[in-house]
This record gives structure tokens, sequence and C-alpha cells, in this order.
């Protein structure tokens, strides 16, 4: 495993360059698997481990019941040690009998007077004084940005959280932000958390949750003296499958003949070195000119150990310069007849 620092200008601590995604922890994953994925993902050197107040109320579940699996596995193994723990808030339901709904008539957390309470929640669920990481899940447009950012700041000063950060989130918003916080003297998002992969979508106007080469120049510009670090951090960055195998779908807007063309490309590559497609995924990620930290959520400890393969797998210069490559034109294949689908 290897290792990277993240913090926010404030507060800083190393983390695995791997992140343990847990969503389907406690509900579709049994807690017998969850506590060996994660006893595994400990063993192997990871210490980021990334949750929310809302996995996995779409699974028949209550929507804590992975920071509730975490938390008793984390008193069943006698504290969190060296491991970061992130949770998210913000798109759970704010009355828990209703449906979701972001639209009139609205039952949708948002980022306004709950911050406070559903973070200390979060941590009561997990059992810990301290929650390293707390992203709000979706940004909110309806509430004032300094309200936001205030409510943030206000948890970071008290201790409760060490850095903040935002998700499924425009580039604009990001900055301003952070701005917001420099001018009201808190300590600003220190993470992105978006999607990203080896694919990517066609553009479209309002599509926020994706990784942009925008959002990465910002990232790479910090760190510097007034601009405090920034991270990114990328969920689905094996689109829930669709990089192996045809039954998944190819969702967010990335349906497209290019996307086919690159997992054709990123099959070649993976058989020409001698590594899985989603090892080459996670490592073609990881060693990017702008690293970001994908957040991986394996259902078995075998698909964790493909994904460990990827921790320290260095591509060659000439090997990303070919996955960076647009791919060549070729005929548009069906899924179903896409090579080495697992």
């Amino acid at each position: 495993m290897r290792y990277r620092t993240i913090g926010n200008g404030t507060t800083s601590f190393d983390v695995s360059t791997i992140c343990l995604g847990t969503m389907q922890m406690g509900t579709k994953i049994d807690e017998a698997t969850s506590f060996a994925i994660l006893d595994r993902f400990v063993e192997a050197g990871g210490t980021f481990i990334d949750t929310a107040n809302n996995y996995s109320f779409w699974d028949n579940g209550h929507g804590r019941d992975s920071e509730d699996v975490i938390g008793r596995w984390l008193a069943s193994r006698g504290g969190r040690g060296r491991l970061r723990i992130a949770t998210k808030l913000g798109a759970a339901k704010k009355d828990p009998a209703l449906p979701l709904s972001n639209t009139e008539p609205t039952n949708f957390q948002g980022l306004g007077d709950v911050i406070g309470r559903e973070a200390r929640e979060s941590a009561k669920h997990l059992g810990v004084d301290r929650l390293d990481v707390v992203y709000g899940h979706v940004d909110d447009l309806e509430t004032p940005l300094a309200e936001t950012v205030g409510a943030f700041g206000a948890l970071q000063e008290d201790g409760l959280v060490g850095i903040s950060g935002i998700s499924n989130v425009a580039v604009w918003r990001v900055v301003e932000a952070r701005e917001e916080a420099l001018r009201q003297g808190v300590a600003p998002y220190g993470l992105v958390q978006q999607q990203h992969s080896y694919i990517y979508p066609q553009p479209k106007l309002g599509r926020q949750n994706f990784v942009t080469p925008e959002l990465l120049s910002y990232a790479a510009s910090t760190g510097v003296d007034g601009r405090p670090p920034l991270a990114v951090t990328a969920y689905s960055p094996l689109h829930q499958g669709a990089l192996t195998r045809t039954d998944k779908p190819l969702w967010g807007g990335v349906d497209h003949p290019t996307t086919v063309a690159r997992i054709q490309l990123l099959h070649e590559v993976a058989r020409d070195i001698g590594a899985t497609p989603n090892q080459v995924a996670l490592a073609w990620l990881l060693g990017r000119e702008v690293p970001v930290i994908p957040v991986v959520g394996p259902s078995s400890v075998a698909q964790l150990e493909e994904v460990l393969g990827a921790a320290e797998l260095d591509l060659d210069p000439e090997v990303r310069e070919r996955l960076d490559a647009e791919p060549e034109e070729r005929p548009v294949v069906k899924r179903s007849e896409e090579p080495d689908a697992a």
C-alpha cells in the first residue's frame, strides 16, 4: 500500500491511496463478509474508509447501516488506530417515514441547519469521538453558501471534524466555497469527491458530478501560500463493474462509442502487461499527473484482493501514453460481444 497526505491548511494526515468504499455493507453485504473485507483491507495497509449517513436506505436499509457496521467492527477490533474514517451528510431523508425528494414537497436534508446534528449522529453510530472527514454529499444550491461553509467550519473548530469536503459539485462552487471559508477565517474544503473512471461522459450542461480537467487543474494549483491544499477522491472508479462485465449498464452519460473503444483498449493493455482491466483502470487513476484517490467498494474479499493488486502497480510511460491517446475509430461492438467479459 502507498500513502499520501491530505489536508486543508490547518489539519493534515496521511491516508492510503486506495480508499475502501462501504456503501453496501450492512445491506447487500452481510456483516460477516463486511468484517472480513475490512480486516483484509487493514491487514494490507489500508487506512482510509468511506461511508455516508444514507447508506443504504434504497437497499431495504434504514440509512445508517454502513456506519453501524463500521461502528460494530471498530468496537470489536479495539478502536480505529491509524484508520481515517470519512462520512457524508446532506443526501438523506429529513423525515425517514416519507419518500426521499429534492423537489416540492421536499424531503431532503440539504446542507443547512442539519450539518451539526447529522455529523454528531454519524459519530455516535460509528462509535468515534472525531470524524476525520465529513463531506457534503450533494451540493445544495438552496442554502446560502456562507451558511454551509460556516457550519462545516464550526465543526472543524470544535474538533469534531478534521477535514471537510464536498461531493457532486460544480468546480466554480468549490472555488467560491473555499474563498468564502477564507473570508470567514475557517478551514476550507480539503477534499472533493466526484465520479471518475477511465471512461467519461459526454458534455452536458448541469452534469456536475464527474471529475473534470478543470477540477484537476484547480487541485494541482493548491497547496501553496494563500491556497490551501485540495485533494480529489473518485467514486465508482470501476463504474460498478461495467469495465469488465457486459451485463452492467453504462450509466451517467458514458454510453457512447468512445467508451466502447476505451474499454476495448483497456482490455488489450491489461492482457499485454499481465494485469486485470480493473487493476489497470485503478493504476491509471493513481498514477496520473494529478492523481486521485479511488474509492472502491468490493463486495467480497476476492474482489478486494484484485483491487489491492493495483495499489503499487506502476504503468510504464508508453503504456500510459497508449491509454491516454484518443482511441482509434473502431466498429461499435455490442456490449454482449466485447472480449474478455467476466
